[in-house]
């Protein structure tokens, strides 16, 4: 552990300052003890001791955008110590790595016979007009780790994109790792976003966002005049088992899986794990019920089993 502190039951690794208040309130109302951890300082591998029996990671891909000296690679490491050492760690190293890999993502999913957006992957700027010319206008092309909507650039032509191979100003992403994939236009301009708790379905939500990229639902996410728009929803039962099929393959405790449905073609195309799911902003107004609740709830069980 990098900073000692009293040992409770229960540890949240985190690096956002204010995104997990509403979790860290929920906690207080239950009267259930935890520890604050952040990634910094260092940790020694030698070291058999772990911050709590139960390690909850709540550690964001967009961290990279706030840090130069993001914490990503060192979490996963951490995260499988601390498993070694007996902790039962909460979204772990496993579901880290899918998290920070949406070529990974986009893999897991199709193998499970799940439509995604027609995708090649990179690793090399040379290597990304000819991925474009087996695919149709317009693309995008997108970090392989990104968060809040980074990394992303449209182009409508394939001069578009040469051009900027040639000017060195394709998006970077801090693996070196690229996706070059179709441009879906999403029917009626809403993804919905289908939160699920120990592989089950929670709760979902459409999110519009009149064509940004950037459609983070959480409180410190919605900036006023962002024009993100959000309702609940009640996505189809066919829609529901594949959120679910996706969140047992990957072992995921908490997170959210993005569908959106493509306007040409009527064909609903998974697109986005994430591990993240600092859940929807005002969920009592939205939702008519707080999903930190149920988390909380699960935090317990894992508690309990843990003792």
């Amino acid at each position: 552990m990098r900073i000692r502190v009293a040992m409770t039951d229960l540890a949240i690794l985190y690096e956002h300052p204010l995104w997990f208040e509403p979790l860290f309130a929920a906690l207080d109302r239950r009267g259930v003890a935890f520890t604050r951890a952040t990634p910094d300082g260092f940790w020694n591998p030698a070291d058999r001791s772990t911050p709590a029996p139960v390690v909850f990671n709540r550690i964001a891909m967009s961290s990279f955008l706030r840090n130069d000296e993001h914490p990503i690679f060192d979490t996963m490491a951490i995260l499988d110590h601390w498993r070694r050492t007996g902790a039962r760690v909460v979204n772990g190293t496993d579901v880290l790595a899918i998290d920070a890999s949406k070529a990974r993502q986009l893999s897991l999913i199709a193998s499970l016979g799940l439509a995604i957006p027609e995708t090649r992957v990179v690793h090399r700027a040379a290597d990304v007009v000819p991925a474009a010319q087996t695919l149709r206008f317009p693309l995008v092309v997108k970090a392989n780790i990104g968060g809040s909507g980074a990394g992303i650039i449209r182009f409508d032509s394939l001069d578009e994109l040469r051009t900027t191979v040639a000017d060195a100003g394709l998006p970077s992403s801090v693996d070196g790792v690229l996706l070059v994939q179709e441009y879906v236009p999403v029917r009626d301009g809403a993804i919905t976003r289908i939160e699920t708790l120990d592989r089950k379905f929670l709760y979902a939500i459409e999110v519009a966002g009149g064509g940004a990229f950037d459609l983070c639902p959480a409180d410190a996410c919605v900036v006023p005049g962002s024009g993100i728009k959000m309702a609940a929803a009640e996505p189809s039962q066919t829609l529901k088992d594949a959120a679910e099929a996706i969140a047992r393959t990957v072992d995921l405790d908490v997170g959210g899986v993005e569908v959106m449905i493509d306007d040409r073609d009527g064909v609903a195309r998974f697109y986005d794990i994430n591990a993240l799911s600092n859940f929807v902003a005002k969920p009592l107004e939205m939702l008519g019920w707080d999903p930190h609740d149920r988390l909380v709830d699960y935090l317990v069980e894992q508690i309990e089993k843990a003792r």
